[in-house]
């Protein structure tokens, strides 16, 4: 397949309230091009709604009919990144005409691994058709992690294939990882016989967001601020150090609130947040410790590479050179979103995008359902 131009969406689960679009020219194997990106706001009403509708998800937990404001919420949202790519791709991109494709994540509402004998289930809220219509008959691939599940894999993470490609193009051997730090902390590792290694390792920027609007702080722990005033518990960051989570070997995946806020419960605002932090820098390096041989070098993508209180602890407690994206040359910020616009190119060959060591698919899988114009 000749390259071609793609646009990739994303909405994390740290609720940020920010759509994610970039686009990429690309054949599902190699980078040709990076196309512009932007960061698009949904309005407050959305954010609300969607912060509501994850608490319904939580509720819900996979028992019954889903909830109705599911519906709402996957509307609204289709709607918004719909409108998202379009503003990108006429205002700075090739034009609706020459887009090949858009691969549409969706929000996640609530993850499940599979865990003793039980399937993994997952929901992501994100309709194909509706945007596929808005956009004129664009092919639109979504769905991304349904087909992994039901196969017994995680669902996540499918970041590593489009890791391994930043990897390639930055000339970067098996001594360096990709981490993303997001609500949920991941990394993705090729070994050098090109296997590609990957898991969730525990909570990012999730739980310590939670804990600052918890206190009425505002909605990050920005710069590290509280972080840096506050002492670590080391008992108490022992303690949760011995959730079996960790000792199981990747793949292995993770919901937002697997880890809560709570965990810090008791402490003051500074003390909390120092824990919550040193805990994703310990977490990390515990992932690490899995694989065949342990890189020395991490580049770091999503917001959590901004908090240099987290950026410290996975130096301190992983033991890591941690490197921010940037360093590299790439967009900090729109890894993932990129990520899904290559892996809709992958979906259009029919390449897979889940690996057993990724994600424990039985064997490699496509996965993504197209929706297009009849």
């Amino acid at each position: 397949m000749e390259p071609i131009w793609t646009a990739g969406l994303m909405t994390g689960t740290s609720l940020d309230g920010s759509i994610d679009a970039a686009l990429l020219r690309t054949d599902g194997e190699r980078i040709f091009e990076f196309g512009p990106a932007r960061l698009a706001p949904y309005d407050a009403s959305t954010r609300a709604l969607l912060a509501e509708t994850l608490a319904a998800a939580r509720l819900w937990a996979f028992e019954g009919p889903e909830p109705a404001i599911f519906r709402e919420a996957e509307e609204r949202l289709t709607r918004a990144q719909a409108e998202a790519v379009r503003a990108l791709v006429e205002e700075e991109g090739p034009g609706m005409a020459k887009l090949g494709a858009v691969g549409f994540h969706g929000q996640t509402v609530l993850h499940r691994a599979p865990k003793s004998g039980l399937p993994g289930r997952t929901r992501q809220l994100g309709d194909g058709g509706l945007m596929s219509r808005m956009l004129g008959g664009t092919k639109v691939v979504y769905d991304f992690r349904s087909a992994d599940v039901a196969a017994g894999g995680n669902g996540a993470p499918l970041a590593p294939v489009y890791h391994a490609a930043l990897l390639e193009r930055s000339v970067c051997g098996p001594e360096t990882a990709v981490l993303n730090l997001g609500g949920v902390a991941n990394f993705s590792w090729r070994a050098p016989d090109g296997r590609l290694f990957a898991c969730d390792t525990g909570p990012a920027s999730a739980p310590i967001d939670d804990w600052v609007r918890g206190h009425g702080l505002g909605e990050m722990d920005k710069d590290g601020a509280l972080a840096r005033k506050g002492r670590v518990d080391e008992a108490r960051l022992a303690g949760l150090l011995k959730h079996p989570f960790f000792a199981a070997p990747p793949p292995k995946s993770l919901d937002r609130f697997d880890f809560p806020a709570a965990m810090a419960e008791g402490l003051s605002p500074e003390d909390g947040a120092a824990l919550l932090t040193a805990f994703v820098g310990a977490t990390v390096g515990l992932g690490l410790d899995h694989l065949p041989q342990r890189p020395s070098r991490l580049i770091v993508s999503g917001g959590g590479r901004r908090n240099p209180a987290i950026m410290e602890a996975l130096a301190e407690r992983a033991g890591v050179e941690a490197l921010r994206a940037e360093d590299l040359g790439w967009r900090g910020d729109m890894v993932e979103a990129e990520c899904f616009a290559f892996l809709a190119a992958r979906t259009l060959r029919g390449l897979p995008i889940s690996f057993p060591e990724t994600t424990g698919a039985p064997h490699p899988l496509a996965g993504g359902r197209l929706a297009e114009a009849d």
